[in-house]
């Protein structure tokens, strides 16, 4: 197994939150709840990078922001309507999920 770090971002409604994560080429992985009408905690996955999507309360905070390189990130520009700027390390774009949460995409220049 290899090792990995694994974002936990906070939803309110897991179902919306993975419908937007899917336009970013995310898939849902899984889905559990420990009973009918509570929390739901989600993977969802993009080649091999992953992002927990938990509507529990507590697990992360509001305005998280979290770096995802990419190989296009013109493609998600376009897919969202964003500006992309330079940056010295690479070509980058902001996003916010709809909780929230940032996203700062960017393909690296070298």
């Amino acid at each position: 197994m290899d090792e990995e770090v694994i974002p936990i971002l906070h939803v309110e409604d897991a179902a919306a939150s993975v419908a937007w994560y899917e336009r970013l080429g995310f898939a849902k992985q899984w889905e559990h709840r420990f009973a009918p009408g509570l929390p739901t905690f989600v993977e969802v996955a993009r080649g091999g990078v992953r992002v927990f999507l938990s509507e529990h309360e507590g697990d992360a905070r509001p305005d998280t922001l979290v770096y995802l390189r990419v190989r296009d990130v013109e493609a998600i520009a376009s897919e969202f309507g964003a500006q992309v700027t330079d940056a010295p390390w690479g070509r980058e774009i902001e996003l916010r999920d709809p909780d929230g949460n940032r996203l700062r995409i960017g393909t690296p220049t070298q």
